[in-house]
């Protein structure tokens, strides 16, 4: 190797760059001092510092972690408590950066009570009324049930109304109709018993039982028990009893007498018309008269036929409680000339029975206004043909 190949040490200016010897002092260039740039630019040795290792078991972890889900929900809550706080009235907190949308709270329907409806009578128009002969504005609002000073102010009439003629046309206003009266509350049946029956209180004395209270009052003792709720027979001292005079036993003693009816009113004929005649082709006649009610059972008509024509007093007395009676034809005129006979009607009632068992009646109403029929009698044997 030669020594032309050989390339001397050289070093550089940290100033300027100007290649220089490697063991010169000074730049010939710019003049640093070579030795002290140096070991100005000499970098400080650094010692890299190692990162600190943690090491975690895992159930330490998990609990590290759901410790950190805590503390956001914890977070959550309370940003949204003050948003709240803050959208509220009055509240004295302002938030500070972006604002939070503020929910507007939707008004609950309220139920609305549908208001009872309450019928109104409709008003009708007026009618037209034309004036006839005698007619005033009084008599007309008397006829319909109207105030004179309507028909006056609908018609435009003087107050006096005396100038109504013949042929006028009013117009009358249709009366106002009177509301029904309010209806009242009815109690029950065994309410109202119970209302109407008259009560004593009673206070329990010493010694006192509840069959010998009974027995004071009259009254039976499942009656005081059942008004007063018990369920024993027991009862204390001081204690206030009702007692139900209303179910008091009657007291014994002679067998009331029976209430009579009233009399009954004269019963109504009707078939055959008064005066009417009944000819040989009449073999009966039916007799029929208005009821006067429900008859009870010792009750019945009477029915009392009488001829007329025959001087000998013949008459038929007859018992029914039906409102019709057929006329026996037995009870026909013998003779052949026409007979006018008598009819009438009574209620009456059973007293007794004769010596026969036949009954015995009396009248119990007014007897009806009689009437009278003509009958013709039967006619004469027709002489044999030779």
């Amino acid at each position: 190797m030669s020594l032309e190949n050989i390339t001397p040490s050289t070093k550089i200016c940290p100033t300027c760059g100007t290649r220089l010897a490697e063991n010169a002092a000074r730049c010939l260039v710019c003049g640093t001092e070579l030795s002290l740039a140096v070991e100005a630019k000499k970098p400080a040795a650094m010692q890299a510092g190692r990162i600190p290792e943690i090491t975690l078991s895992l159930p330490m972890a998990l609990g590290i972690f759901v410790m950190l889900l805590l503390l956001g929900a914890g977070g959550v809550y309370i940003a949204m408590t003050l948003t709240g706080t803050a959208s509220a009235p009055g509240s004295q907190i302002g938030a500070v950066g972006t604002p939070t949308e503020t929910l507007t709270p939707t008004a609950t329907a309220t139920e609305t009570l549908i208001p009872t409806e309450t019928s109104t009578p409709t008003l009708q128009p007026p009618f037209e009324y034309t004036v006839a002969a005698g007619d005033t504005c009084t008599s007309i609002a008397l006829t319909f049930n109207v105030s004179v000073q309507s028909v006056i102010i609908l018609n435009n009439l003087p107050a006096a109304c005396n100038t109504l003629f013949i042929g006028q046309k009013l117009q009358v206003p249709y009366p106002t109709p009177t509301p029904p009266a309010a209806a009242t509350a009815t109690l029950q049946a065994a309410d109202a018993t119970r209302q109407a029956c008259d009560r004593v209180v009673y206070t329990v004395q010493a010694n006192d039982t509840l069959s010998s209270i009974a027995a004071n009052y009259a009254v039976p003792q499942d009656a005081i028990k059942n008004y007063n709720g018990l369920a024993t027979d027991t009862v204390f001292l001081g204690m206030n009893l009702v007692i139900p005079l209303c179910e008091r036993a009657a007291t014994p003693g002679p067998s009331p007498t029976p209430t009579i009816p009233p009399p009954y009113p004269a019963p109504n004929l009707l078939l055959p018309a008064d005066g009417a005649s009944f000819t040989l082709a009449n073999d009966s006649i039916t007799l029929q008269w208005a009821s006067i009610g429900t008859l009870r059972d010792n009750e019945a008509y009477q029915v009392i036929i009488e001829d007329v024509t025959d001087g000998q007093g013949r008459r038929l007395t007859q018992y029914v409680t039906d409102t019709k009676f057929i006329v026996p034809a037995s009870f026909r005129p013998s003779d052949s000339s026409p007979h006018i006979f008598r009819w009438w009607v009574v209620t009456v009632r059973q007293t007794g029975t004769d010596e026969q068992g036949q009954p015995i009646y009396d009248t119990a109403g007014a007897q009806s206004t009689p009437r009278v029929f003509s009958w013709q009698g039967v006619a004469g044997g027709a002489t044999p043909a030779p």
